[in-house]
């Protein structure tokens, strides 16, 4: 299962992060328990009543989202689907209308990732990506439960993500298995009663529910990363009520993996060293060394400072277990702007363990502020929500240890990071098995790159083998993680995307496109 964080190359590459508002909840219905669905699924549904997106006088925001045309609304769902008149939460849903109502195609559905992501915000980006197509799509985004404009879970966290290194032996590990134990004993005490009803099977049913409430008998379906799987899981437990689906950074559900990001270490030491390779052509700006080997000597030499003393950026001590987070945190971009941002921090940090102490810059400083202080909070303990209940993982820290110590001696940055102890080894245990196995014969355009860092192209292959009415857009050379949109502009890509959605009908093969190397124009 896929990280991602809200302070990644594209966040803070972002001029501004579109969020919508809700309109009024509806009255909640009637939905189906955990493992079934309705018998008629245009039954028993709730109407949106639609509204200005905007908050208030400060909801920039919001006002960028009314001024492309948005309209958004609330709907109120249960909070545990086998008990629909109890407690309830509300989901936040925006919608752009088809401009060509007389060639309108249906409604598209999408999920941007993470998971947590929200998705309004991206609402006007998905409908630059579309071009023409577009205009014969009602597009709507749907933040899941606890995300974006939806109430949030609140763990009272100082840091946004439980993403941290063991370290280099045995006592930061135990340091790291104490910090993962109180972030996870920190979110029952505050938000335990939500904490079972936090996976992608009920963000799954929050959407049914929304497409029930749009009046549609099916829906379209764009997802990218971790939203890939949300497809996935909604394709299993909703037969026959999707049209066009498209993943992007492909998930295999069947290769759930014991913990989050596992057995990816090569696949992140590859880009990482595609990127060394930029940084190498660019020492004269940057200072990090002329070849990639000597690139990655400098950010060894790095970590190696960090090991021996915190390093001093702007007002942040970073230790051994977060200077390696830089390392894996700045990957999947593959943009000529995203290389720089990363060459940045990578400069800063350098002079912070030659001199004592550097200055950051803006993105830099973001990424601190979010894993240092309590300002990511919300969005990391739901992230984790949703992680420990498709991936729980082990309940014995020990399999962890011994997973990094096999992995050390060839990956001794990313084996200790993506090999570490998460909150789910002490979280409660999920309510529901997550779902492993999809068979579909629907049709279904996949595309992943050959190098992403987050979702090995294998999985995407895979999942591809077992779809059967699938095509897959390869993207041959690029170390891209989740490649269509404007962002990226891979036109082949997009091209193809486009037709498909536009005509239903899925290439005669599969694809190989060309990798690209832009500076992106707009933000996913």
């Amino acid at each position: 299962m896929t990280i991602t964080s809200r302070v990644g190359v594209g966040r803070v590459a972002a001029a501004a992060v579109l969020l919508a508002t809700a309109a009024f909840p509806a009255t909640a219905a009637a939905l189906p328990a955990p493992g079934t669905t309705p018998t008629d699924p245009s039954a028993d549904h709730q109407h949106l009543t639609w509204k200005t997106c905007a908050r208030g006088q400060d909801d920039d925001i919001g006002k960028a989202l009314d001024k492309a045309g948005a309209q958004c609304a609330d709907l109120t769902v249960p909070l545990d689907y086998a008990a629909p008149d109890g407690r309830t939460v509300s989901i936040a849903v925006a919608r752009l209308r088809a401009a060509d109502p007389a060639h309108r195609i249906g409604t598209l559905l999408y999920n941007m990732g993470g998971p947590a992501d929200p998705a309004i915000e991206s609402l006007p980006a998905v409908s630059a990506a579309m071009g023409v197509t577009a205009r014969r799509y009602d597009i709507v985004g749907v933040d899941p439960r606890f995300t974006g404009r939806n109430t949030p879970l609140g763990c009272g966290w100082r840091t946004e993500t439980y993403f941290r290194s063991a370290g280099p032996d045995r006592a930061g590990f135990d340091r790291m298995t104490a910090f993962e134990r109180g972030l996870a004993e920190q979110c029952r005490d505050r938000s335990g009663a939500l904490l079972p009803h936090v996976s992608t099977r009920d963000a799954a049913r929050d959407m049914d529910a929304v497409r029930a409430a749009l009046g549609e008998r099916r829906i379209s379906f764009y997802g990218v990363s971790y939203g890939t799987y949300l497809g996935e899981v909604y394709t299993a437990m909703f037969p026959g009520r999707t049209d066009r689906v498209v993943l992007d950074g492909v998930h295999d559900p069947s290769r759930l993996a014991p913990w989050a990001e596992y057995g990816t270490e090569q696949v992140n030491e590859d880009a990482l060293r595609h990127w060394a390779g930029w940084a190498a052509a660019h020492d004269r700006t940057y200072g990090l060394g002329d070849t990639p080997d000597a690139v990655l000597a400098t950010l060894d030499r790095i970590q190696a400072a960090a090991v021996r003393r915190p390093l001093s950026v702007g007002p942040y001590r970073v230790d051994r277990h977060v200077a390696p987070l830089f390392d894996y945190a700045v990957l999947g971009d593959d943009t000529e702007e995203g290389d720089a941002l990363i060459a940045g921090v990578f400069r800063t940090l350098k002079r912070a363990a030659d001199t004592g102490h550097a200055e950051p810059d803006a993105f830099l400083a973001a990424f601190l502020a979010a894993t240092l202080t309590g300002d990511g909070s919300a969005y990391g303990s739901t992230q984790t929500a949703y992680l420990c209940a498709d991936t729980p993982g082990p309940r014995d820290t020990e399999v962890h240890w011994r997973a990094i110590e096999r992995t050390r001696a060839r990956h001794p940055l990313f084996g200790p990071i993506l090999n570490n102890v998460t909150p789910c080894s002490f979280w409660p245990p999920p309510r529901e098995q997550p779902v492993t196995t999809v068979h579909n014969d629907i049709p279904a355009l996949m595309v992943n790159a050959t190098g992403a860092p987050r979702v090995p192209y294998s999985e995407a292959r895979r999942m591809h083998a077992r779809w059967t009415a699938s095509r897959l857009v390869t993207v041959t050379g690029s170390y891209r993680h989740a490649v269509y949109g404007t962002d990226y502009g891979d036109v082949c890509v997009n091209d193809t995307v486009n037709a498909f959605l536009a005509t239903g009908r899925l290439p005669a093969a599969d694809l190989m496109c060309a990798p690209v190397r832009p500076t992106r124009t707009a933000a996913r």
